[in-house]
């Protein structure tokens, strides 16, 4: 015998024996969830879901329905065993739980990945797993109540091995709808065949502050985009069968100062900007996806904690947007009720005001007894109403019902999983993202694309070789990934490619450094040194810089938006070669890069490209592929100009008039560059908003350079006289076209009453009569054509 295999076969037969089923509850078109050897309403798919949850709720005691109001985190997150044991027996999910959240996904810490376990890092044994997992449920509780194995997924499903995209930043950044739809469908396809019916994703979070941590899990700063890509994304994973649960509900990424870890309190934003800016994706996205899920956040606003207020998760989600999924809290949002914001004096208290708020189902790295207990005694003591109880369980349920869990609760096939998790088809399409989603910034006298003829390149900078970004938590871990040397490796030849890090990301007295500054130590003048020898044997340098996990991220929100550690003295000492060169920026949030901005011949930003990267940078750079990929966030050119974003309203962003501080922008919202031009003609309106509420716009867009190429055209409105101000521009449209040299094509936009709507002096969302100009370009700044029309 395999010694090796030895524990693995001995936890099958302790499974096996454990849970010996005397029961043949599994029929030709059914399954006998109860046990009782007839059809009930609830296990009857020819039943309509409400027939089949009101019949099941009825059949629930206290404790079934409360242990659907938890979730048990996985393996070594609080749950101790990779499958069920005898002792399950003996836990409070014996009597069902509603999730499992990040079981077996390999995530163990934010620096600890499990590699050794075969139940995670090999997908056939993990589907068995999983399924094993569920069996416990389906055959071990009184009523076989399956469990919803919910998961992270907004750079593809977070699993050992899975499809690796860009993040979502970058992926807001390619402006392109139809390639976010199907990274949602493959995320939700990979999610179903690795185990995992629900996915935390997309994030509808707009970011209002560059120096936030978490720029990379978002789409920009625009409503309108992230709702147009959030709609798609959701859209995608719930036709391939998952649940899509977005976050963060509600006024979550308007962070004080954009603080990270335990200060995400006391957003400091308007009622109106709350509504316009981060309602309006949420609003969106429940309306024309349907998202089965909502995960409520654990920000105050304007004084009340959201995840304890029925105004935020039941009048507006629910009433107001028209939700009826199952609300998640984000973690500890419900603890945070008494130990953060102290509106509750206790544990209990705190779980009494967020279930009658309106939350079902509590989820954070703790037992799932430490709240269900709670509320037992609630309901016990007549402070939390039956039907408060069966109104919250019945979301729960409706959802898993919906996914089909009491239909076909298990992964059929693992090795059809195998086939499909990963695939190259799948490997394509999120290579084709990462080439999208670049974006050129600056390119003088036509500085790229560079020759593949070059003898010799010098490939210098601490993001050559580390591609942390593309393993980070929230998707995929341990998929292979294409660093950006290898990239250009690849491309010319690595005969050809010298390389030197010349600098490491950050110095070893960051981020006091950015505020008392120290010069390179011997070590590491000795490294930048190294790293001019070798550009001065190269014919062209290819400096890759930026930020990277270390600098970026959940609770890694920043002081500076220079770049960190000695990268800078490494630009300028390899600028001051002589040779040439051109900038690669890797990073997830906007950079004050002046100086590169001044001397560089040209820049390309990279965001967080995705697990192949590399590859996608290397094509960009030797013009194998033309980039197209626009902002969606401002670059400013200081801290010091903060906050700065877009949409803004008049003049509150102007420079005029001022004289004793920095002006104007880096680079604006949807700026991009490309290796061809591009002219707009021909705007035409047609105003039928009366008739068929609807207002059809039309540009003419012509390639006139001698490159193939994308154009990302932006269509913005402005309502040039109204009750209450409103924003200088708004993003209401916005096509990727591919065009060839010397076509043209006529793109046409669909305004709707909903598109000019503002908030009025009532606080009531209404079109006002007058005028409105239609402004197309291809930038927030660059504006090619522009219209006016009437609303009478």
């Amino acid at each position: 015998m395999n010694k090796k295999l030895f524990p693995v076969l001995l936890v099958v037969l302790t499974v096996s024996v454990s849970f010996t089923n005397p029961f043949k509850i599994y029929k030709k078109d059914w399954i006998d969830l109860n046990k009782n050897g007839k059809k009930d309403i609830y296990e009857d798919q020819k039943r309509s879901i409400d027939e089949r949850v009101n019949d099941l709720l009825s059949q629930m005691n206290l404790n079934e329905k409360t242990n659907q109001m938890a979730t048990l985190y996985g393996w070594k997150r609080i749950l101790k065993d990779s499958l069920p044991t005898a002792n399950w027996k003996n836990e409070i999910w014996k009597d069902g739980i509603a999730n499992i959240d990040e079981h077996l996904n390999g995530f163990l810490n934010w620096t600890k990945v499990e590699t050794k376990l075969d139940l995670v890092t090999d997908i056939k044994r993990h589907v068995w797993a999983m399924n094993e997992t569920q069996r416990f449920f389906i055959e071990q509780t009184r009523l076989g109540i399956p469990v919803d194995f919910t998961n992270e997924g907004i750079r593809g499903i977070e699993a050992y091995e899975a499809t690796g995209f860009p993040t979502q930043l970058n992926m807001g950044m390619t402006w392109n709808p139809s390639l976010v739809h199907q990274m949602g469908v493959i995320t939700g396809k990979e999610a179903r065949a690795l185990g995992y019916t629900n996915v935390y994703a997309p994030i509808l979070d707009v970011a209002r502050d560059q120096r936030w941590g978490r720029l990379e899990e978002v789409y920009g700063e625009d409503p309108y985009l992230t709702a147009r890509l959030g709609v798609e994304m959701a859209k995608g994973i719930q036709a391939a069968g998952a649940a899509s649960t977005p976050k963060h509900f509600a006024v979550y990424s308007a962070n004080k100062g954009a603080r990270e870890g335990l200060a995400r309190t006391d957003p400091q934003v308007s009622p109106r900007e709350v509504e316009d800016v981060l309602l309006y994706p949420f609003r969106k996205v429940i309306k024309e996806a349907n998202i089965m899920g909502v995960m409520s956040s654990y920000n105050d606003y304007n004084g009340i904690p959201v995840s304890g207020s029925k105004y935020w998760l039941i009048d507006r989600l629910r009433t107001d947007m028209g939700f009826t999924g199952y609300v998640v809290s984000d973690s500890d949002a419900l603890e945070y009720l008494y130990n953060k914001h102290h509106v509750a004096a206790n544990l209990k208290e705190a779980v009494y005001q967020a279930f009658m708020a309106g939350m079902n189902v509590r989820t954070t790295f703790r037992t799932p007894d430490s709240i269900i207990y709670s509320l037992r005694e609630l309901v016990k003591e007549g402070k939390i109403p039956m039907d408060t109880i069966n109104s919250r369980v019945k979301d729960v349920l409706r959802v898993k019902f919906k996914l089909g869990l009491f239909d076909e609760p298990y992964v059929k096939n693992a090795d059809e999983s195998a086939k499909l998790v990963n695939n190259l088809s799948h490997q394509n399409i999120a290579l084709q993202a990462s080439k999208e989603s670049l974006v050129l910034l600056k390119n003088s006298n036509n500085a790229l694309p560079l020759s593949k003829k070059l003898t010799s390149v010098a490939v210098i900078g601490p993001n050559a070789k580390d591609n942390d970004y593309a393993h980070t938590h929230y998707g995929p871990l341990k998929s292979a990934s294409v660093t950006i040397l290898e990239g250009i490796q690849n491309k010319i030849g690595k005969s050809k490619v010298l390389y030197a890090e010349g600098s490491a990301l950050i110095d070893k007295n960051w981020p006091e450094s950015e505020i008392f500054p120290e010069a390179p130590t011997t070590e590491e003048q000795a490294a930048i040194d190294f790293a001019v020898k070798q550009a001065q044997k190269a014919e062209l340098t290819i400096l890759v810089l930026g930020g990277n996990t270390k600098t970026a991220g959940e609770n890694k929100s920043r002081t500076s938006l220079d770049l960190p550690g000695h990268q800078m003295a490494l630009a300028k000492a390899i600028h001051a070669t002589g040779k040439p060169y051109v900038v690669v920026l890797t990073g997830s949030q906007p950079m004050t890069i002046n100086w590169l901005d001044r001397y560089a011949p040209a820049i390309v930003y990279a965001g967080y490209p995705g697990v192949k990267g590399g590859l996608a940078v290397a094509d960009v750079l030797f013009g194998d592929y033309n980039p197209g990929g626009k902002l969606t966030l401002t670059f400013p050119k200081s801290v010091g100009q903060l906050p700065l974003n877009f949409p803004t309203k008049p003049n509150a962003q102007t420079d005029e008039g001022e004289s004793a501080r920095v002006k104007g922008l880096l680079y604006p919202f949807g700026f991009g560059l490309s290796y061809t031009t591009f002219k707009y003609s021909n705007i035409k309106i047609d105003n039928q908003l009366a008739a068929k509420d609807e207002v059809i716009v039309s540009v003419d867009v012509t390639n006139t350079g001698a490159l193939a190429g994308d154009e990302v055209v932006q269509l913005y409105t402005r309502d040039l006289l109204s009750t209450v101000t409103t924003y200088e521009k708004n993003l209401r449209g916005f096509q990727r076209v591919n065009l060839n040299p010397g076509e043209t094509k006529k793109l046409v936009f669909k305004l709707v009453s909903d598109d000019l709507m503002l908030w009025n002096r009532d606080m009531k969302r209404v079109v006002e009569p007058g005028d409105f100009k239609v402004m197309l370009g291809s930038s927030s700044e660059d504006i090619r054509q522009s219209a006016v029309f009437t609303v009478k």
